[in-house]
């Protein structure tokens, strides 16, 4: 078996609404081999994978797929289920899969769902050297497999703290992105309405305040000017000004460097000159400067203050062990550290326990070695520190925090001005106000671990994920999204793409736009390229000044990575035509026709619309068939038959009437334009632009806008190329029209036609190409095409996309002088070439087609251009 494709679908797509992984699978000689051919496979997996009995496959029961591997199936159905079970076996739960032959005799498409991509896409690989191993008879060791895989898994992983907000946020149906590779740098929400955080630093975190927190002389400061008790101490740049400060302090006292955090480089309770000097180098190790502090007596708690209010407290122990009469210290260490809550670093709730100096110094001072048997009962202390991450233990007690002392804490975090805050309070207990007993602040961190309080190793979780997404999103009701409109169909798409967003811009709103040429932020371009796929969703609902996103999606990039979001409020589908037939398994209409679906298939349910082309047989069928929310046609005939159960359900048409585009519902009819006032319809002439402004006109109305709004953007969008680059931009000069458009497919010249001839009064010059990914029929089709609007046409080629130089324009060449023997073809390989020779040849009168890919420079080139008058050619 051969792995061809592997990538994760990052959204809705071809295969499922969820996210998936796909699979381009070859398997070879093993087509003529299904399962019921391998003597014994469905043992021997029921026996390496028992869980595997849980999957029910086609037959809906449990042990379903067992019975379809005895009855007989196929390589690539194993791997399916293997790439889900092997992700379900390292805590990822995951159920949806399917296993679909292709066109390609031994090739399968093989999807699957995922959790963390890196995970999915191992768990994919694995799941092929599996399935060959049980094919081939061999021995299958499953366990270096699941240690890869877990390795995979924790590599990828979000930390628990960042992983509580996350998840807090899936809650509340907010959307997150990790925005840069290899960190905890998190989106929350789209565009405007978005947050962002890092651990948990959000981006309301007062710089000040960090600072603050980063220096603990400072923050002592700060405190102890307001009252709050904190332990007496000096900063010092050597031992023997911490010696000075030692005994000006009083014995015993605490060594920690002056920025740091996890308790790193700090030593506590020391009592002799011997130990101050460890305790020194260890705080001196870790920053130049050096802070001595009187030792409180008291139990280490950490308090926890977001948005104001603490939300979590909790006593924290330093590592330690209990003593069992029988096994060693170091004995009783790795039993400690064989808790599988234990992991390295923050993996885990829990940190391993490490034997390092400070352990044997923390032995040594009660007289123990690790080879100590300790009594039974008796408690050994191995770090100086209660921190977490040193191996520390955590008890909660929220609910015992006295409220003298829950004031004193969020006054704490205002003073300092963190709006997440973890405090270190020694203090005996947290029932009594502080002034009580002995107690004070011994620093305060900004970022602060979740861990004690998420998963506490005794006491009650606390869900602080949530308060710090209820702090981010105070409106229990907001989920941080912005409204998205996707826009898909074979052509119009990036025309009513721009229209839809000028709309929405004419209405008042910051809009972020993707389509065929850029990306644009509030009509200024920040990327330019193609971005009708994932990509322009990333960039626009990232952007922070954004209200609306206005996406064109095209089926490239829904086949290679789905729709870069799980959801829009407008799906729009505008017509589904023959295009790009041949590629990715996509060899018929009825499937090209669900590839288009899935942009209205993620529309959301609720308040949800999709606007739906009702003269388009296969959108009819299938548009509606998978439409979600609440559906709006829209139809030149306004009395479309198709519609009036439509109608009289109440529910909106837009068509034209009386040479007006209106809005029909009910018994109602709202006029919002006249035909011939919309710049881009040429006064009736580009009925394909018609449809795409009815189209536009609806998904603004799903939005929201009102109707006078819809008609001021109809009316100010113009065929030019500031406005609409490279569609339908008509320009006249000297006598000679000339039509730059991007047609590029047969549909989308059919729909030309009637505006060229509308336009044309001589003779008709064409320049065109393709790219050289459709199928050869497709290619003469074009040429046949264009034979019929031209009357003399130059072909380039531009993108030969896999074919010989010279291929492409040779096909559609012979396809317009098959149509047409008295078109004058001519095949000029040079774009600019080609486009420099058509205007030369121009005389007044002549209309010029220009179907390039070079948009500004055939604009330009035109502006400049004078073209001969009759007079002229008369004297010539």
């Amino acid at each position: 078996m051969r792995i061809l494709e592997h990538r994760a679908l990052r959204g809705p797509n071809y295969y499922s609404r969820y996210k998936t992984i796909y699979m381009r699978l070859a398997i070879d000689e093993l087509e003529e081999r299904p399962s019921d051919k391998v003597p014994g496979i469905a043992d021997k997996l029921e026996k390496l994978m028992p869980s595997i009995h849980d999957h029910r496959c086609s037959v809906g029961e449990p042990g379903g797929f067992l019975k379809r591997l005895r009855a007989g199936t196929w390589a690539g159905h194993l791997v399916e289920h293997l790439s889900i079970e092997l992700q379900n076996l390292v805590g990822f739960s995951v159920g949806y899969g399917k296993a679909i032959d292709s066109y390609d005799p031994g090739i399968y498409n093989v999807v699957y769902r995922y959790r963390d991509e890196a995970t999915g896409l191992a768990a994919g690989e694995a799941a092929v050297e599996i399935a060959q191993k049980l094919y081939d008879g061999e021995d299958v060791d499953l366990g270096p497999t699941i240690d890869r895989l877990k390795e995979v898994r924790d590599a990828n992983a979000l930390g628990p703290s960042t992983g509580s907000i996350v998840n807090a946020a899936k809650a509340r149906s907010i959307p997150a992105y990790n925005l840069t590779e290899g960190t905890s740098y998190t989106q929350l929400g789209h565009g405007v309405k978005q947050r962002r955080f890092q651990a948990t630093v959000t981006d309301s975190s007062g710089i000040i305040g960090h600072s603050i927190a980063d220096d603990k002389q400072w923050t002592k400061q700060i405190l102890d000017n307001a009252g709050v008790p904190v332990p007496r101490g000096q900063i010092c740049y050597s031992f023997e000004e911490a010696k000075s400060a030692a005994d000006w302090i009083g014995w015993p006292v605490v060594t920690k460097p002056l920025s740091g955090n996890h308790g790193r480089g700090v030593t506590t309770g020391i009592t002799s000159i011997d130990d101050l000097k460890s305790g020194y180098e260890a705080a001196h190790a870790r920053h130049e400067t050096v802070l001595v502090e009187r030792y409180i007596k008291g139990e280490d708690h950490r308090i926890l203050v977001i948005g104001g209010k603490l939300v979590a407290a909790a006593r924290r122990r330093p590592a330690h062990v209990t003593g069992d009469g029988t096994n060693t210290i170091q004995q009783l260490i790795d039993i400690e550290n064989s808790d599988p809550r234990r992991g390295v670093g923050h993996e885990n709730l829990l940190t391993q326990i490490h034997v390092d100096e400070q352990t044997h110094r923390m032995l040594e001072q009660v007289g123990y070695t690790l080879d100590t048997v300790l009594p039974e009962g008796e408690v050994a202390y191995l770090k100086s520190t209660a921190n977490l991450s040193t191996g520390g233990t955590a008890t909660d007690l929220t609910d015992d925090v006295h409220p003298e002392v829950r004031f004193t804490m969020e006054r704490v975090a205002r003073l300092v001005g963190l709006d997440i805050i973890g405090i270190d309070l020694l203090a005996e207990n947290l029932v009594l106000p502080l002034d009580q007993q002995s107690a004070g602040v011994v620093e305060v961190n900004a970022g602060p671990g979740f861990r004690m309080h998420m998963a506490p190793t005794h006491g009650t979780p606390r869900p602080v994920g949530e308060h710090v997404v209820d702090m981010l999103f105070p409106d229990p009701t907001s989920n941080g999204r912005i409204p998205i409109t996707a826009i898909t169909g074979t052509n119009g798409k990036t025309t009513t793409t721009r229209l839809t967003t000028h709309i929405l811009r004419q209405a008042g709103h910051s809009v972020g736009m993707g389509c065929t040429g850029t990306v644009e932020i509030d009509n200024h371009v920040i990327l330019r390229g193609d971005y009708s796929g994932p990509g322009a969703a990333q960039a626009v609902l990232q952007e922070p000044t954004v209200e609306h996103a206005v996406l064109e999606v095209a089926r490239g990039g829904i086949m290679r990575r789905g729709l870069g979001f799980d959801e829009s409020d407008v799906g729009v589908l505008l017509n589904i035509a023959s295009d790009h037939l041949g590629e990715r398994d996509i060899h018929t209409l009825d499937e090209l026709a669900r590839c288009k679906t899935v942009v209205v298939d993620s529309v959301k349910k609720e308040g949800g619309y999709c606007v739906l082309n009702a003269d388009d047989p296969l959108v009819m069928e299938h548009g509606t068939y998978w439409a979600r929310g609440e559906i709006i046609y829209f139809t030149m005939d306004p009395d479309n038959p198709e519609l009036t159960e439509h109608l009289s359900d109440h529910r909106m048409v837009l068509s034209v009437k009386n040479g007006k585009i209106v809005l029909l519902k009910g018994q109602v009819t709202v006029d919002i334009v006249d035909v011939n006032d919309v710049p881009i319809a040429f006064e009736g002439h580009a009925l394909f632009n018609v449809q795409n402004a009815m189209a536009a006109a609806g998904a603004a109305i799903g939005h929201g806008v009102e109707i006078d709004d819809v008609r001021a953007g109809l009316l100010t969008f113009h065929p030019t190329p500031a406005q609409m680059p490279g569609r339908t931009n008509y320009f006249e000069a000297d006598g000679v029209k000339c039509l730059i458009d991007y047609g590029h497919n047969v549909p989308a010249l059919e729909a030309l036609e009637s505006l060229v001839r509308g336009l044309a009064t001589k003779r008709r010059i064409g320049v065109a190409t393709a790219p050289g990914n459709r199928r050869d029929d497709d290619l003469r089709a074009l040429g046949g095409q264009l034979a019929s609007m031209c009357d003399r046409l130059y072909v380039y080629e531009t993108d030969a996309r896999g074919r010989e130089t010279g291929e492409t324009a040779k096909l559609i060449h012979s396809g317009a002088t098959d149509a047409d023997s008295s078109v004058q073809v001519e095949t000029i390989m040079s774009e600019q070439e080609a486009v420099a020779k058509a205007i030369a040849e121009a005389e007044e009168g002549d209309f010029l087609l220009l179907l390039v890919d070079d948009i500004e420079g055939t604009t330009e080139r035109l502006k400049g251009r004078s073209f001969p008058t009759q007079a002229e050619i008369a004297h010539r």
